[in-house]
Order: structure tokens, then sequence, then C-alpha cells
């Protein structure tokens, strides 16, 4: 098994999980439809998360409220049973009016479900303005400890670009193998930590990534 690097005593810690893959026969980009559960690959990548976490203490563990979260949180919880499972809005999917609209439709845009939506739908900067609230709440109500929350892809990558300094905006989006991070978009069921050293709001956090999956077999 493969070690995550995570630093035990460094302040506190922000460990974003994304979930794990989605059953999803009918090739739909789900979005914040209910009911999409994870699928039989999805939940050995959630497992692989857990083991991951395993020997971490953990102080709270969130969850996005969708199923596929939800779901992935309890692999995690397996190994820390004393946790109470939390939800919270601020880290949820995209809000986009390319939900339930053929996948296809999303890949040739080359994944950008922004550009051209009303004003009632979500840009980069809402969701960043949004988990960057859950991630200060975080580190003022546990300061010096360790938090895992089960999210989603775009939620991690615009918290990853703020953190190195990057504008949140589809451009920068698709600019993550430069930033010497990332050398994938967040792989469903990867961690990747944040570490704060102090208590200042706008601090940029040190990153840690990991992706257990890697690890599972084909």
């Amino acid at each position: 098994m493969v070690t995550i690097e995570i630093p035990r005593h460094a302040g506190t810690r922000i460990s974003l999980v994304r979930h794990g893959r989605v059953q999803n026969p009918s090739h739909i980009f789900y979005g914040r439809l209910p009911g999409f559960s994870l699928s039989k690959k999805g939940r050995l990548e959630a497992g692989g998360a857990a083991l991951a976490l395993k020997n971490f203490k953990i102080e709270e563990l969130f969850s996005s409220p969708m199923l596929r979260c939800r779901q992935s949180a309890i692999e995690i919880r397996h190994y820390h049973p004393r946790l109470k499972l939390r939800l919270s809005r601020l880290i949820t999917e995209v809000h986009t009016p390319f939900q339930g609209q053929p996948s296809k439709v999303v890949r040739s845009r080359g994944g950008d479900v922004y550009r051209g939506s009303g004003p009632e739908y979500e840009q980069p900067e809402d969701i960043l303005k949004r988990v960057q609230k859950f991630i200060f709440r975080m580190r003022r109500t546990f300061s010096g400890k360790h938090v895992v929350a089960v999210t989603h892809g775009d939620v991690i990558l615009f918290m990853v670009l703020w953190a190195v300094n990057f504008a949140a905006t589809t451009k920068n989006k698709k600019k993550f193998k430069t930033l010497g991070i990332l050398e994938e978009y967040p792989a469903t069921s990867s961690i990747t930590t944040f570490s704060y050293t102090t208590d200042l709001k706008d601090e940029r956090p040190s990153i840690a990534y990991f992706n257990p999956a890697i690890h599972i077999p084909r």
C-alpha cells in the first residue's frame, strides 16, 4: 500500500476528497440531479480513499449533499465510526443548465459548463466563494485539526487555483498541469489537502495531492 503524505502536525488541515466514479449508464451530465450513486468501481475507489485516510486523526467529516458524495464519505467513516457525517451545501456540485444533457454535449465544449450560462447559474468565482466560506469556517471552528470533506472536481480545482494565486476562471481551469501540484484533473476519490499555519483569512495554503485509485487493479 502506498502511504498518503499529509503533514500530521502542520496547523489546520482540510482534505477535500472527490467522490468515487458514478453509475451512469445513460451517459448524461448529471450535475445536481438526484439519485446518481457510486458504481462498483466507484465504491472500490472510495474504499481506497478511506484506506489512505485510515490512520489519520480526523476531527470532523463533511460531505456534499449529493448521493455519490455521501456514499463515498460513508466509506471513510467505516474507519472513523465515532464521526458523525455532516452535510454542507457550500461544497455541493456546480449549478449549471447542462445537467441532464448528454455527456457528449459537455465534452464538445471541452468541459466548459459556464460559458453562456444565465445569471441564475454559477460561474467559477461563485464556486470559489462558497468553498472558501466553507474552508474558513472549518479553519475557525477546528483550528489545528484535520477535517475531511467529500465534494466535487471543480470545487477542488478552483480552490487549488486560488491557493497558487491563479484566478478561478474557465481559462485557468485548463492550466492545472502547469501548477506543479496536479498532473491530472482531480481524479475520482483523489485527496487534495490544504494545510494552514496561521489564522489569517487570506493565507495561501500548501497543497498535497494523492490519487489512491491508481493503486486499484483495473
